[in-house]
């Protein structure tokens, strides 16, 4: 779609009619199905909220069947949270980044760095608790290769969390799974409007339509998948991994280094 001057105009649209999701469920199907009923073209890019993902793929727990150990006892005496659900935090989590009361800021095993490792309660039954995937490019992978054979074409993927940001309040939706397209544009080497050589630029472009979706994929909303239009991407296979600072450039965790 393009708007003034030829430039592409982003649209979103969010897919209608996607059934409550359990396990088992081949979601990647359930979405090509509604996705090449609703319009969605090659060239689009399909934006999928992890829960959908993680109930798919059986990565929901009861809580009641968690035997705590003892570091979550001690956790959970520390934070005042359940001990069954620090035992899940400490399963999912390389290690804990930042604690202060009951705040716990985990780096998950697959690199990201969030609350509670992104264990999730909300929109599952009371007593349950949802993980991540355990590979969310592998199940994005799943996602596009469906949508790409049924479309005819190639279609990107983005899996999403909601994350919180240093510095910044509020939730916004990343990219935790990329299939399709280059998640990082690297502009590095180009010039701004002034003519000066751009020498730190990278563009999040899977983390910017990862938050645009966030506009239509409210807690309450029952959306979970939003096409996008209008904007280019590079065939790539993808992978989420490349929107992860490598920690030695990372100022914001571990010891400070000097200037």
């Amino acid at each position: 779609m393009a708007g003034r001057g030829g430039q592409l105009t982003l649209r979103l649209w969010p897919l209608e009619g996607i059934p409550e999701v359990r396990r088992g469920d081949d979601l990647p199907q359930l979405l090509a199905r509604a996705a090449s009923e609703q319009g969605v073209e090659a060239g689009d890019v399909l934006i999928v909220a992890h829960k959908v993902v993680s109930k798919s793929e059986g990565r929901v727990v009861a809580l009641d069947e968690v035997e705590p150990g003892p570091a979550a006892r001690r956790l959970a005496d520390e934070t005042g949270k359940p001990p069954e659900l620090c035992e899940l935090i400490l399963a999912e989590s390389a290690r804990i980044v930042r604690r202060r009361g009951g705040t716990l800021i985990c780096e998950t095993h697959h690199g990201f760095v969030c609350a509670n490792a992104g264990i999730d309660r909300s929109n599952v039954v009371e007593g349950l608790a949802l993980l991540l995937p355990v590979d969310p490019d592998a199940s994005a992978r799943r996602i596009q290769a469906a949508l790409s054979a049924r479309l005819g074409g190639r279609v990107g993927v983005v899996v999403t969390d909601t994350h919180g940001r240093a510095f910044r309040r509020g939730l916004v939706n990343v990219a935790i799974g990329v299939a399709g397209f280059e998640p990082v544009i690297d502009r590095r080497g180009g010039r701004d409007r002034e003519g000066r050589i751009l020498v730190a630029t990278d563009q999040a472009l899977a983390d910017e339509l990862a938050a645009a979706s966030g506009v239509h994929m409210g807690k309450d909303s029952g959306t979970p998948a939003i096409a996008a239009r209008g904007v280019a991407t590079i065939p790539a296979p993808g992978t989420a991994r490349d929107l992860v600072r490598a920690p030695e450039h990372d100022l914001f965790r571990g010891d400070d280094a000097p200037a």
